[in-house]
């Protein structure tokens, strides 16, 4: 009876993958005959002599601080207005507040990053600013999630007896509640910044800035050498930034 089962999922699939080929009326004759594989090889091997001028380089690099000013400013913004709207998010306030807290999270974060982008660009104009913000509304809604739901996981005894010593429940919540959160609240901040990092070069193919906006006027222009250099300057950035990444988490989470 599973053998069956299992033979009619794999046909189904199948059938599935072979209608969408159908359905999508894909030329392969123009894709791989007429020479369009020989021009693919050509224009791939364009990007294979990146421009390592001092001028251009000088230009990847402020591309790239921007970049990372954006994704680590958008990272900060996100944690605090996440951990604002985790708290009632979480039901400390009560399930009104709760129910319009979870309500504008999932608002936040149903709304991917370029849609955010597109449309801070035309309240902030073009540039970082409008990047930043895409980041910070987008990464709050996944944050404030999670944080949420460390919240209302988190042991009530440190706080409680804070709270029986005629402690404050502000004073309960910040060094009863949250130093034990706090290792699990910055390793979801630092995972959320390592995704920012390449999200944030790719926002600027709606004009927020950064490397993104260099790559999509380097191939806009048909600039393969300029284009193959800001790519690696992406590709640099983002090791970079996981190193660093694991370097914080190693020393302030896992510890």
């Amino acid at each position: 009876m599973n053998r069956a089962i299992n033979l009619l999922l794999l046909g189904a699939m199948i059938a599935a993958v072979v209608a969408s080929f159908a359905y999508l009326e894909l030329d392969w004759q123009a894709l791989f005959g007429n020479g369009g594989l020989g021009q693919m090889a050509e224009y791939a091997g364009r990007f294979l002599q990146p421009d390592l001028s001092a001028g251009h380089l000088r230009a990847v690099a402020h591309g790239a601080l921007e970049t990372l000013a954006m994704s680590g400013l958008g990272t900060l913004l996100a944690m605090l207005l996440g951990l604002a709207l985790a708290l009632p998010a979480a039901g400390r306030f009560g399930w009104p507040l709760q129910g319009c807290a979870r309500l504008l999270l999932n608002a936040l974060r149903a709304i991917p990053e370029l849609v955010w982008a597109a449309l801070t660009v035309l309240a902030a104009g073009l540039g970082p600013n409008a990047g930043t913000l895409a980041l910070a509304l987008h990464t709050a809604g996944v944050l404030g999630r999670l944080f949420a739901e460390a919240l209302e996981n988190a042991p009530p005894e440190p706080a409680t007896a804070i709270r029986l010593q005629g402690g404050s429940q502000l004073a309960a919540f910040c060094f009863g509640t949250l130093p034990n959160l706090w290792p699990q609240l910055l390793a979801y901040s630092l995972y959320r910044w390592e995704n920012n990092i390449r999200m944030a070069s790719v926002l600027g193919f709606v004009g927020a800035g950064g490397l993104g906006q260099m790559l999509y006027t380097t191939l806009s222009l048909f600039q393969e050498a300029q284009a193959s250099t800001v790519i690696m300057g992406m590709l640099v950035l983002v090791l970079l930034v996981d190193a660093l990444s694991d370097v914080l988490r190693q020393r302030y989470v896992r510890a």
